[in-house]
């Protein structure tokens, strides 16, 4: 069921609610990059144990396989616009206390953790709210432009501004870069804060009704949807091939290929390449192919560029494969999350979007123990071609959404 697609040629006004969002978001994503790049960095400094710095990236993974879906009911009982800049405003000043600790190096292995954990359990509310919001603030023809505008920006200011930016703020003192999040989170409180939306429409909810109802609701809502449902498992599989890749990547390229860190960086680098391009292109691919499709033509099209990573012993065939796998993973990602807001109920989104990220963020740290597994027995460049496995189903998976609903005569 895609009769939307045909009407989506709007792009977003720039003006009130969009443009404060999307600028909230990027100086937010912003931020976020500073911390996530220069985090680990302060961990290998604390301790040179390798379980305890794995513990502060896994740690940030914990709470949506926790918190995840109680984070989508909240978000669909509250007022969105309130909790996101609320949420905000609490990381900003916990970020903000974390950046003196460092500065009178007061910090210490056990409160990364901490931080890490605390941080992704707020933003499991914060992230379900931001994407049941903003079809309140897009026209429907909108969205989809809406969307790839927001993920083109934040992958643009991740890979080419914040990332390149942590060895300068680094230089200026080891507790700049999270200086900066936490003025960052204050920002983006203060642009949210400013919206004004109109008042969502509520559902009668029986007295006495549970979140753990809710949760139950808005997961049978998604099953009884077969497109929600196809790309709930399709999207699942593929992150958890993208973890194991992403997990093993540094193995695949100094190791099985014998390059050096420079070769590296130039591979992740050329992912993000690809990706923003992609980000430009997703909204046109999925109006004219339709959104369904698109996902599945994306997913069908990141196969060859995993095969040829784990079969190719080149540098230049990584660069390349990832690339594609970029720029059809961005594709993917613009298209699968317009369809969701498309297809959801408005009273349920933050429920279905929770159940999205709940299941591909877990696919992702136990796709990283795969493919551990699997270079381990087999070779280092076997997560690739596990991850190219894992894209065959998933898109096999996508396949009985085309079909047509079944209408009775």
């Amino acid at each position: 069921m895609e009769t939307a697609d045909a009407e989506e040629t709007r792009a977003p006004s720039w003006r009130g609610g969009f443009g404060r969002l999307w600028t909230a978001a990027i100086v937010s994503r912003f931020g976020d990059s500073l911390r996530i790049a220069a985090l680990p960095l302060l961990a290998a400094s604390l301790t040179d144990d390798p379980l305890l710095v794995a513990l502060v990236t896994a740690s940030g993974y914990l709470p949506w396989l926790l918190f995840g879906l109680l984070g989508g009911a909240i978000a669909d009982r509250v007022d969105q616009r309130r909790a996101m800049w609320a949420v905000d405003l609490v990381r900003g000043l916990l970020i903000g206390v974390f950046a003196l600790a460092v500065a009178f190096d007061r910090s210490s292995i056990a409160v990364l953790v901490a931080l890490a954990f605390t941080l992704t359990t707020l933003q499991t509310l914060f992230d379900n709210a931001a994407t049941a919001l903003l079809p309140s603030l897009v026209e429907p023809a909108a969205l989809g432009s809406a969307n790839a505008r927001l993920q083109t920006g934040q992958m643009l200011v991740s890979s080419f501004v914040a990332t390149p930016a942590v060895p300068l703020l680094l230089a200026a003192g080891a507790a700049v870069p999270y200086a900066a999040d936490a003025a960052t989170y204050l920002v983006a409180a203060a642009l949210v804060a400013s919206l004004r939306t109109a008042p969502r429409e509520r559902e009668e909810r029986p007295s006495g009704r549970t979140l753990r109802a809710d949760i139950a609701e808005g997961l049978r809502i998604l099953w009884r949807d077969r497109t929600l449902r196809g790309l709930c498992i399709s999207a699942t599989l593929c992150n958890i091939g993208v973890g194991g890749l992403i997990a093993t990547l540094v193995l695949h390229v100094t190791g099985w290929l014998d390059a050096g860190e420079t070769a590296y960086a130039l591979c992740l680098s050329s992912y993000g390449v690809g990706s923003v391009v992609g980000g430009f292109c997703a909204n046109r691919i999925g109006r004219r192919v339709g959104r369904l499709r698109s996902v599945l033509v994306a997913g069908a099209l990141q196969i060859g560029p995993l095969v040829a990573i784990g079969l190719i012993r080149s540098v230049w065939a990584v660069v390349v494969g990832l690339v594609v796998f970029g720029f059809m993973g961005m594709v993917w990602n613009v298209n699968e999350v317009t369809l969701m807001q498309q297809r959801s109920p408005v009273a349920a989104l933050g429920r279905i979007s929770a159940a999205f990220r709940t299941l591909s963020l877990g696919g992702a740290p136990l796709g990283a123990m795969l493919a551990g597994a699997a270079a381990a027995a087999w070779g280092l460049n076997t997560p690739a071609l596990l991850a190219a496995g894992l894209f065959v189903l998933s898109v096999v998976a996508l396949i009985p959404a085309l079909k047509p609903p079944v209408t009775a005569p």
